[in-house]
């Protein structure tokens, strides 16, 4: 399991492809949903609505998570609609020896 140090920001990033064929696409709606713990509060973001979730270019989003607190960190791509797709990972925050 991949694991960053608390205090970090991560950069979380989807390429949503079209699975006829490998080209880039957007779909209708794209959302992020990101959540620290197995019993930590669920954040959304939602393209287009909240600035933190960023189109690079046809079919390639981002979101930054600032590293706040330890914990496993459990991420979420949706794309509903039109060209619907679905990611999902999670890595591991340590807590500083400093903190």
């Amino acid at each position: 399991m991949v694991e960053f140090l608390e205090g970090n920001k991560v950069r979380i990033a989807e390429l949503f492809t079209r699975t006829t064929d490998s080209a880039a696409v957007d779909p209708a709606a794209v959302l992020f949903l990101y959540r620290i713990g197995e019993a930590g509060t669920v954040t959304t973001l939602t393209y287009g609505v909240d600035a933190g979730l960023v189109k690079d270019s046809t079919g390639n989003y981002h979101a930054d998570i600032d590293l706040a607190d330890f914990g496993t960190v459990y991420w979420e791509w949706r794309g509903t609609g039109t060209n619907q797709a679905a990611d999902e990972g999670s890595f591991v925050v340590t807590k500083s020896r400093f903190a």
